[in-house]
């Protein structure tokens, strides 16, 4: 995709506002939907994940499938494996190699495709880094205390202190999507405060140092995600520290394990209602999910035959699912040396992407010297 591409907005309604609400960011997502289909090759999409662990069902369902649909779809794709920012709420990068190494082995096992994805790492990009310097001159402390998505990171911190790391972080990401001009952002409906603070540096940069009708940044817009809610095994949320996710790397074995542990309820008619039957309607949404079917059918299936049969169909169906994706990563994680190649490769397209949009950054701020 050329640069021009990359860097203009798309045609179709504006969502060029102050404040990105939920409803008009709905909206825009099912108008940008269509956009893609009929010009994927008009968009560029940053998306990524922090290493700190396997990956997991939550993440395929929330994040992967959608990504490597764009991919396939033709939308160029940047996968930011984000380093730096697993600092964000802890002290220390725990088996960070490791942990990079998993999570490209796990793009590439659901089908990302590193010719047509570019997969980085953030601390190997120098001059995406450097950006974060003028875009924090451009928002204010106020700003960034406000940010409620900050806020919530901050309550849930595993480090006694706020490090400015962590207070920052909005100004990190903006630096993450601007650097290669996405202008295309998939996200969670949490995720829209961060969005919009993007959406306002690349404003006020251009505002500040670009030319009239010729901006240097394009203001990102949000692809609201549909993900379906998926319960880790013990009801609450399905994170990846909390040891109550299937991983993508687990054994069938293992799996089992996990499932037949999930928390249920104790009536034994199995039906879909997510709203007073959480635990339950998670695994009948996961047994649907894998096996392409409506969930209220999957229940209706089992109907009395109570929780047991429940976790059977869901263990079967989801082992079922990850077979070709398990057998996949196994045969990758043999060549540990391409794993890195990968790596490599996109490191260094994504540093010529980044150093050339320091220089442009350089040049409208008439630092070039």
């Amino acid at each position: 995709m050329t640069t021009s591409l990359a860097t203009t907005p798309p045609a179709g309604p504006s969502a060029v506002s102050d404040e990105l609400g939920v409803p008009a960011a709905q909206r825009r997502s099912a108008a940008l939907e269509k956009l893609i289909r009929e010009h994927p090759e008009r968009f560029r999409v940053l998306t990524g994940d922090r290493p700190t662990g396997r990956l997991h069902l939550g993440h395929y369902f929330g994040t992967l499938h959608n990504r490597v649909r764009l991919q396939d779809l033709g939308v160029e794709m940047m996968v930011l494996i984000a380093d730096y920012q697993v600092l964000t709420d802890r002290d220390v990068a725990d088996r960070l190699t490791g942990h990079v190494e998993d999570l490209v082995l796990d793009y590439l096992a659901v089908g990302v495709d590193p010719e047509r994805s570019t997969v980085f790492a953030h601390s190997a990009i120098p001059a995406l880094n450097q950006l974060l310097l003028p875009f924090l001159s451009l928002i204010s402390v106020a700003e960034l205390g406000r940010n409620p998505t900050v806020k919530d990171e901050i309550a849930h911190s595993r480090q006694s202190a706020v490090s400015g790391l962590m207070f920052t972080y909005p100004a990190h990401q903006a630096a993450d999507i601007l650097f290669c001009k996405a202008n295309l952002v998939p996200v969670g409906q949490d995720q829209l405060p961060h969005l919009e603070l993007t959406r306002t540096i690349a404003r006020r940069f251009n505002n500040r140092y670009g030319d009239v009708g010729n901006p240097v940044f394009p203001e990102p817009e949000a692809l609201l995600s549909a993900a379906p809610l998926l319960l880790g095994t013990d009801g609450t949320k399905m994170s990846k520290s909390r040891g109550n996710a299937i991983a993508l790397a687990a054994t069938a074995d293992e799996t089992a394990r996990l499932i037949r542990g999930a928390k249920t309820d104790p009536d034994p008619h199995i039906t879909y209602d997510p709203a007073t039957r959480p635990e339950v309607s998670s695994l009948v949404l996961l047994a649907a999910l894998c096996l392409d079917r409506d969930p209220h059918q999957v229940a209706g299936d089992i109907g009395g035959r109570g929780a047991g049969a429940l976790k059977a169909t869901v263990t079967e169906a989801v082992n079922g699912y990850l077979a070709p994706i398990r057998a996949r990563r196994s045969q990758l994680a043999q060549d540990r040396g391409y794993i890195r190649r990968v790596l490599h490769d996109g490191n260094e397209r994504a540093t010529a992407i980044a150093e050339t949009t320091l220089m442009e950054v350089r040049a409208a701020m008439k630092a070039l010297y």
